[in-house]
């Protein structure tokens, strides 16, 4: 089963997460949101593999959020679209695999997933 990866590539953490993945399987997607775009859909069914609210999936420390973001109330679909117009927000890297999904933020976040 393919194990597909959204990827910022620019990002410490998802570095290091593809590479533990890659470790695990060489049957990977790799998925490079920040430059190719991430749409609201899958934003949408991403949250229900991961079985997390939109709002779980926001980097709270990106600027655009703290500046822009920081104490207002949005509904979920206009969150997925504010993720989509700045996919930086977007915690990474998200692994899914069949129709399960984790943020691989650690190695043993992966090393869980993967067993």
């Amino acid at each position: 089963m393919r194990t597909i990866v959204y990827h910022n590539p620019r990002c410490r953490k998802s570095r290091a997460g593809l590479e533990w993945v890659k470790i695990q399987t060489s049957d990977i997607e790799i998925v490079d949101y920040i430059g190719n775009g991430i749409s609201p859909t899958v934003l949408k069914k991403l949250t229900q593999q991961l079985n997390l609210k939109i709002t779980d999936l926001v980097r709270t420390q990106e600027d655009i959020y703290k500046k822009q973001l920081k104490g207002k109330n949005f509904s979920d679909e206009e969150w997925l679209q504010i993720i989509s117009e700045n996919p930086k927000l977007l915690k990474r890297p998200i692994v899914v695999k069949g129709n399960k999904a984790v943020i691989g933020e650690s190695e043993e976040i992966c090393k869980d997933f993967f067993e």
